[in-house]
């Protein structure tokens, strides 16, 4: 399908006899580069995971609440430090705030032009915490309870963290959400490796 045509008409269907091979293709290679919170949770949950979560967000976000088992490597920091913290026989998956953030995805790009097996955690933070699943802060493992839009609704918290009431709605508060920037961030001027350029807001 052309630009154009993708652009008038309603895409409801395949355009051509070809489509549905391409399509094929397309959702193939997105399984192979992508995956999910409950993917990765089960990953870390099993006896061997067969891989290394890394966090590209910046320090504050970190410090904030990160995903428990993961690896600090922010984008920018890719170049120096990779090759001191991840073993490049060992696949890397990569996550940031959410939907809203693409720092996985030039997170991922980096570590795929050094060399590394890499997959980016789709849904991000943002996933972990709605799907109920604990993030690990200052205090120790917090969890909140599971969201129904994301899981079923008789899902529960993770029962070995400490549950926390969850964040208030973006839409609605004036505040920042911190399922999706540091609760104090400030522009972070970063400069990312392999000319990956780096988010100035979320710092990943």
């Amino acid at each position: 399908m052309s630009i154009t045509s993708a652009l008038t008409s309603q895409n409801v269907g395949p355009g051509t006899a070809g489509e549905p091979t391409r399509a094929a293709a397309f959702f193939a290679a997105r399984l192979d580069f992508q995956t999910d919170v409950s993917d990765v949770r089960a990953g870390l949950l099993a006896p061997t995971p067969g891989f290394v979560l890394i966090d590209s967000r910046s320090r504050a976000a970190w410090e904030q609440g990160h995903i428990p088992g993961a690896v600090h490597l922010p984008t920018a920091e890719i170049g120096a430090r990779a090759a001191d913290l991840l073993d490049p026989a060992v696949p890397v998956v990569t996550y940031c705030w959410g939907p809203g953030c693409n720092g996985a995805t030039r997170a991922a790009l980096a570590l795929a032009l050094a060399g590394y097996s890499v997959k980016e955690m789709i849904g991000g933070v943002e996933y972990w915490v709605r799907e109920g699943f604990p993030l690990r802060t200052r205090d120790g493992d917090v969890a909140a309870a599971a969201d129904p839009l994301t899981v079923p609704v008789a899902a529960v918290a993770d029962p070995l963290t400490v549950p926390v009431a969850p964040a208030a709605d973006p839409l609605t508060a004036a505040a920042a959400d911190p399922l999706t920037v540091p609760v104090a961030a400030a522009a972070i001027g970063e400069t990312a490796f392999v000319a990956v350029p780096a988010g100035p807001a979320c710092g990943c």
